[in-house]
């Protein structure tokens, strides 16, 4: 075990009380949509997380945050900017490069803001859908300290009944600011 792992896992699990319950088999391409998103401390859980079950994954970032020196420790970390004022084809752009690679992991908050938001984005959806990728669930409850994955969906195409599910997953996961988040309507 290496002295990152070690660290983040002491840190995460000892010192801040985290524990997992993770059940779904992960394959080496897949779509982890995580949720709720209502801090930036999701990001430093999630970190913490990667390193300490040694899981490399790729995040998407809105591009404001990869300004200098920031940019580059991002980058470093998998950060994928994105520039959320410009329609670009990033779901076809993403899920051709999933096709195309060994191994592809991707994290994304389908709230796309630290915001209320119930109006998620599909961006995710799309990108597992078009490269044949399942979508693995990934709720952080801070009210328990508890990183749960005991979900897994292969997109079917029908995009509002999947997202119902998806949605449905999520609905009782307490964020850091649980006043930020709803699923919206089911």
């Amino acid at each position: 075990m290496t002295l990152l792992k070690r660290f983040c896992r002491a840190l995460l699990y000892k010192k801040m009380g985290w524990t997992t319950d993770i059940k779904v088999e992960h394959p080496a391409k897949y779509i982890i949509c995580l949720a709720p998103h209502t801090s930036n401390w999701d990001f430093i859980i999630g970190l913490l997380f990667s390193r300490a079950e040694d899981m490399k994954i790729n995040f998407l970032m809105k591009k404001e945050w990869f300004f200098w020196p920031l940019g580059t420790l991002f980058r470093h970390l998998g950060g994928i900017p994105v520039n959320r004022g410009k329609h670009t084809s990033m779901t076809d752009a993403l899920a051709e490069t999933a096709r195309k690679v060994p191994g592809f992991r991707l994290c994304v908050t389908p709230e796309g803001t630290r915001s209320l938001n119930p109006e998620w984005k599909k961006g995710f959806y799309f990108i597992a859908l078009k490269a044949e990728l399942p979508i693995l669930l990934y709720g952080v409850d801070f009210k328990e300290r508890k990183i749960v994955c005991t979900k897994m969906i292969v997109p079917s195409g029908n995009v509002e009944e999947d997202m119902k599910i998806i949605k449905t997953y999520f609905k009782d996961f307490k964020g850091k600011s649980p006043e930020l988040f709803s699923v919206g309507e089911i």
